[in-house]
């Protein structure tokens, strides 16, 4: 197949957890022998055009025009995929499928989808119902109804949990058939060569401290507050545990007030950015793995962790709850419940043998149910569905006209007939 993937982020650009889905997706793609073209947009120098190990990246700029606002820049994005996109199916003919990530490319997708009558699959990988509890202002109004526009206007919708499924359905009344859960997945070999690097370690943390890992961004329903709130319970029963919050976000100056307020300024660290090396050094050198989501989707960098070797605490939420098993693979806890983290992080680091035995089923768990391989068959067989369905459409079109067309011919002949005999009778 020749796959157009719409995106607003695409490595080396990183905002969420749609950058690694596409990026990957599309190498496993590439192997599978399909053709995959990614229009992004063009973040800092990088290259308009990139050939990334076969997959064809073409990056396009905003405006030069100063948007007034978020949604402004997003719709001149659009445009610009759109023109971008229009050059490429010129020289290269058209795509057979376009697949769209997320709201923020949805008019792109559709005005391709009309303009060259193919086939559009629309991933969304959270809403904005979800990341705010609800909609409660304009802006966020809009976001939504455009949630809403993409997956009507999707021959099929994928999403990466049940969770997300059933919350689909919830707010956009969508058909259960319509929507494919495929889950995200994560590369099997991120984590090969690379051990525990002591000198590293104690960057952050001295060597008899056990450090427990957040990963993520800085935001409300990423629930890093709670796990803030959990480290005093925690440091009362284990003195020798720090906390390493890695990542930014917007949230960052009220986390550090809050670490201040209780007296936690040397056992909190934060780290700010970390780059994708630095990363996987991280997740080696933790003890503990946690991500109390108050909202989650799916959650990657819980995947990250389990592969890593790292005992993984979630909170009891969207797709985490699903990843993991209480006392199986992870620890479960009570989602924004600071209490119930501080619990589920002193078994772990109380009880050696049960993280050993978590970590042998979480490493198993991953690599035969998150591997891109299957999420790639999954994620084409949803493509097929999607080009059957137009072409039977098209089919239904073609047969409602010609059957007009006689309709409309038969009805002339009537007309005719009926005419001739009026005549006939008159004279």
């Amino acid at each position: 197949m020749k796959i157009l993937m719409l995106s607003w982020e695409y490595p080396p650009r990183v905002v969420g957890g749609i950058s690694r889905v596409v990026h990957d997706l599309s190498h496993r793609l590439i192997k599978d022998g399909h053709d995959v073209t990614v229009v992004t947009y063009r973040d800092g120098d990088v290259p308009y055009f990139e050939n990334d190990e076969g997959v064809m990246v073409h990056r396009v700029d905003n405006f030069m025009i100063s948007s007034n606002n978020f949604i402004d820049w997003i719709m001149q994005l659009n445009f610009n995929m759109i023109a971008k996109t229009g050059e490429i199916i010129e020289k290269e003919g058209k795509f057979d499928v376009i697949h769209a990530h997320d709201w923020l490319v949805a008019y792109a997708a559709k005005t391709l989808k009309q303009a060259y009558s193919t086939p559009m699959i629309a991933t969304i990988h959270a809403t904005e119902a979800g990341r705010n509890s609800g909609i409660q202002g304009e802006t966020q109004k809009y976001i939504n109804d455009t949630e809403w526009m993409l997956t009507y206007e999707a021959s099929e919708v994928i999403v990466n949990s049940n969770y997300m499924k059933n919350e689909l359905q919830r707010l956009f009344g969508l058909p259960f058939e319509k929507i494919n859960v495929v889950p995200n997945g994560i590369n099997l070999n991120l984590f090969n060569g690379i051990e525990r690097d002591y000198d590293f370690r104690r960057q952050y943390a001295m060597d008899n401290e056990k450090i427990i890992l957040f990963m993520g961004r800085l935001v409300y329903e990423k629930g890093i507050q709670h796990l803030i709130a959990a480290m005093p319970k925690i440091l009362e029963n284990y003195h020798d545990a720090k906390l390493i919050v890695a990542g930014k976000g917007g949230m960052i100056d009220e986390l550090r007030n809050q670490v201040n307020y209780l007296g936690l300024g040397n056992k909190v660290y934060f780290t700010g950015y970390l780059s994708s090396k630095n990363v996987q050094r991280m997740y080696k050198c933790a003890d503990i793995s946690v991500f109390p989501s108050t909202y989650e989707p799916f959650g990657i960098v819980t995947l990250e962790a389990m592969l890593a070797g790292t005992p993984v605490v979630v909170s009891d939420i969207g797709g985490l709850n699903e990843i993991v098993d209480h006392r199986v693979n992870g620890m479960k806890s009570y989602a924004g419940n600071p209490n119930s983290l501080a619990d589920s992080i002193l078994t772990l680091l109380f009880d050696h043998k049960l993280c050993d035995e978590m970590v042998k089923n979480a490493k198993t768990k991953v690599k035969n149910e998150y591997n891109w391989n299957k999420i790639a068959q999954d994620t084409h067989f949803t493509y097929q569905k999607a080009i059957c369905e137009t072409m039977a459409e098209r089919q239904a079109k073609q047969n409602a006209q010609e059957a007009a067309e006689k309709a409309k011919k038969k009805t002339g002949e009537l007309s005719n007939l009926l005419s001739f005999k009026k005549r006939q009778a008159f004279a």
